[in-house]
């Protein structure tokens, strides 16, 4: 009997060990379909006004900066002037930067819904949403709930208001599906019927001064059951007038006041809290079937939360949906030496899947945008490899490539302002120096070039929505404006911030562009060596700032021939040299052949031209 007991033992360890490693192996994993995506960022409160009867009032900002509400405002003319200050605003003694904090556009989830054929139109497969949760902000870092989609996103914000207070915010049972949380949940059915995945982003490191438990704090100071979720400095004296209270706020900012952290990273209470979120958005029914959730997370200021909170996070998140796609907000180290941060630690398996890749930023506006501080071709794919080198290979194929975001200057103004340090361009009230134009000719030609770059080299291309349609702006807020649509009219662009005049700009969607991002999406979805394959690099001719790189998978072949230069440029490539062909090459973009002669294919490029050939 022993030994009969003995061989079941043996004969079931080999299989423990088995489903043990396939556990770990789901867990650790990157998902398969971002090593495809495209991803489309969405900035709510400016995409799209699709349903005015949402629209914010005075007291949906309650609570939230400055704390006022200034006499007479109302929401901001979609299509107006961005530096017009409307009489609201001329009237409060305040400058533009001040008011752009108090200004609502309206754009909201049936915004969203209406233009999904546009999207698809466009051929995205991903959308990254900024922060949907309610918040009096604008941009929705501030939280005062994560159970809830903000009620001036959805149909029926009255209602909203109606279901959310008689919920205890504490208890998961109680909780409701509000119209906005609703509407949302319908988003995701239609986005994921059209093969598009969605990912929210999670502001969990801090939450804004509305937030609940917070408010329950200020209210009941240490007799609050949640006065352990936060910093707590000092505790208000009420035997005296004055307010004693004081709480640590993310990097120093009191509207923004962060969870506590222990060895662990944030400390239960709101830890468990984070974990029901998770659930309640990853798998809506709570049926074990995540299809009708959200695909993943963005996770806001990732660096500044311990790395054994987001060890256990992936745990919840991969336990509902072992597909579900992570990325971090991992970038600057030093901001006085101008370092980005090796996000490295976060991608072993056991944290992220990627992170946003602002170091290939960098390498790219280096590369095509700058003038006095260009590298060359050589140290451009000496900064790419150093990334390959230090992230694991199914990570770096995952990493969410970006140009531009709600955080930094809009793409066209980057390339319109050389050499600034990146994401510190500032605004006109920062730098009165700075080019806050239209991008010109060239400008467009490299903004082209770099997307092109973008969809042909490993990783997930990323647009920041309106830049396919030719917005500009400069770092925040100029980087937020409402997006420029193709069956709109808008005011041109005469004002600066001061409200003296300037050389007007025509704001108009720019089809040309539109039509390139689309062309080059069309291309790398045909072709999987473009998004699954490795990559080679030639630089062709480091001083003329010639590079071509190959892309190979399975057997078929792409080479990517790139002409960084403002003059135009002809070349001879030895034919089967860098790809296999040996008699004729094609350019997927232009379908233009070119044919060996002699054994040599001879190509011109125009300036900053970028051609795939298979």
């Amino acid at each position: 009997m022993k030994s009969y007991r003995l061989l079941v033992i043996l004969l079931l360890v080999p299989l423990i060990f088995i489903n043990a490693q396939n556990g770990t192996n789901n867990i650790s994993k990157v998902p398969t379909w971002a090593k495809k995506a495209i991803w489309y960022q969405i900035f709510p409160e400016r995409f799209c006004n699709g349903d005015t009867t949402n629209d914010p009032k005075p007291k949906d900002m309650e609570g939230g900066w400055p704390y006022f509400i200034p006499e007479g405002w109302h929401i901001s003319p979609w299509k107006s002037d961005w530096y017009q200050m409307q009489p609201w605003e001329k009237n409060n003694g305040h400058d533009f930067y001040w008011n752009a904090g108090l200004r609502r556009y309206g754009g909201d989830l049936q915004g969203v819904m209406n233009r999904l054929d546009y999207l698809q139109k466009l051929g995205i497969t991903a959308i990254y949403f900024n922060p949907l949760f309610e918040s009096p902000s604008l941009h929705k870092y501030d939280a005062s709930m994560y159970r809830h989609i903000d009620n001036n996103f959805g149909p029926n914000p009255k209602k909203d208001e109606e279901i959310w207070s008689k919920e205890n915010p504490d208890d998961p049972s109680t909780w409701q599906w509000t119209t906005a949380d609703k509407l949302f949940l319908k988003l995701i059915q239609e986005c994921h019927k059209r093969g598009i995945k969605i990912i929210i982003d999670g502001v969990f490191n801090h939450v804004g001064t509305q937030f609940w438990a917070f408010k329950d704090v200020v209210k009941n100071q240490q007799k609050s059951k949640y006065k352990d979720w936060f910093v707590i400095e000092k505790w208000d004296n009420p035997s005296t007038p004055q307010n004693e209270f004081e709480y640590h706020g993310w990097m120093g900012v009191k509207d923004l006041p962060e969870f506590r952290e222990d060895e662990n990273g944030i400390v239960h209470g709101p830890r468990e809290l984070i974990h029901e979120i998770v659930k309640r958005w990853m798998d809506p029914n709570g049926d074990g079937d995540p299809s009708d959730g959200i695909d993943g997370w963005r996770l806001d200021v990732a660096e500044q939360v311990n790395h054994n909170f987001w060890k256990e996070f992936r745990k919840w998140v991969k336990g509902i949906n072992p597909e579900a796609y992570i990325t971090g907000e991992i970038w600057w180290e030093d901001w006085q030496h101008n370092k980005m941060m090796n996000a490295a630690p976060w991608l072993q398996g056991d944290e992220f899947d990627a992170v946003m890749n602002y170091r290939f930023t960098r390498a790219v506006k280096k590369f095509v945008s700058d003038q006095k501080t260009q590298i060359s071709p050589q140290e451009f794919v000496d900064s790419i490899k150093t990334l390959m080198t230090q992230y694991p290979v199914e990570n770096f194929y995952v990493m969410m490539n970006l140009m531009g975001s709600h955080d930094t200057e809009r793409l066209g103004t980057m390339l319109m302002n050389p050499d600034i340090w990146y994401d510190h361009l500032g605004n006109l009230n920062q730098n009165p120096k700075i080019n806050v134009g239209k991008p010109d000719e060239t400008a467009i030609k490299k903004q082209k070039l770099i997307a092109g770059i973008q969809f042909t080299m490993p990783g997930a291309p990323h647009i920041y929505y309106g830049d396919e349609a030719g917005m500009w702006g400069a770092d925040d807020p100029d980087d937020r404006k409402p997006m420029v649509w193709y069956d709109s009219t808008y005011d041109d662009e005469v004002l600066l911030p001061n409200g003296k005049f300037r050389s007007a700009d025509k704001v108009k969607f720019d089809q040309k562009l539109f039509d390139w991002y689309q062309k080059l999406i069309s291309i790398r979805k045909e072709n999987e060596c473009l998004s699954l394959g490795d990559i080679k690099f030639y630089v062709i001719d480091n001083d003329k700032s010639i590079l071509g790189y190959s892309r190979n998978y399975k057997g078929k072949s792409a080479f990517i021939l790139i002409n960084n230069n403002p003059e135009e440029n002809t070349i001879k490539l030895k034919a089967g040299e860098y790809i296999p062909s040996k008699s004729l090459l094609r350019d997927l973009i232009t379908n233009k052949e070119y044919k060996a002669k002699n054994g040599n294919f001879l190509i011109s490029l125009k300036r900053y031209e970028i051609l795939i050939l298979m």
